[in-house]
């Protein structure tokens, strides 16, 4: 069974830097693509970032862009978003999720539905 759990989430001010981690358990290693989403209150969840099976490509949203950067570590199971200027609206529940295989991916890595495992999600609060 397939498990996800962030963590590093929390209250910041306008500017600061936030690293998420997402541990991942039950898979082997490089055998998923992962993502990170981000949901405000009231909002739909909406894309930030991903990285590829290999962890050679990523792509991120225009509203991220240049702030935030995925990562991962194989050999620990864990996918990172280091997540720096921080904003007010980047406040929301970050949630990791994984994606066992889609061949659609390159063209479908914005959408939610192609995920097969999510994780509980971790606050982010920024204030201005």
């Amino acid at each position: 069974q397939v498990q996800l759990v962030e963590s590093g989430g929390g209250l910041v001010q306008s500017g600061d830097s936030l690293r998420l981690a997402c541990a991942v358990s039950g898979r082997n290693v490089g055998s998923y693509a992962a993502a990170w989403f981000r949901q405000a209150v009231g909002k739909e969840r909406n894309f930030v970032a991903t990285i590829n099976w290999a962890g050679k490509e990523t792509y991120y949203s225009d509203s991220v862009k240049g702030r935030f950067t995925i990562s991962r570590d194989d050999a620990k199971n864990t996918v990172y978003l280091q997540m720096n200027n921080l904003k007010p609206e980047d406040t929301a529940v970050y949630y990791c999720a994984a994606l066992d295989f889609f061949e659609n991916y390159y063209s479908d890595y914005d959408k939610s539905t192609i995920y097969d495992h999510w994780g509980q999600g971790t606050q982010v609060t920024v204030s201005s």
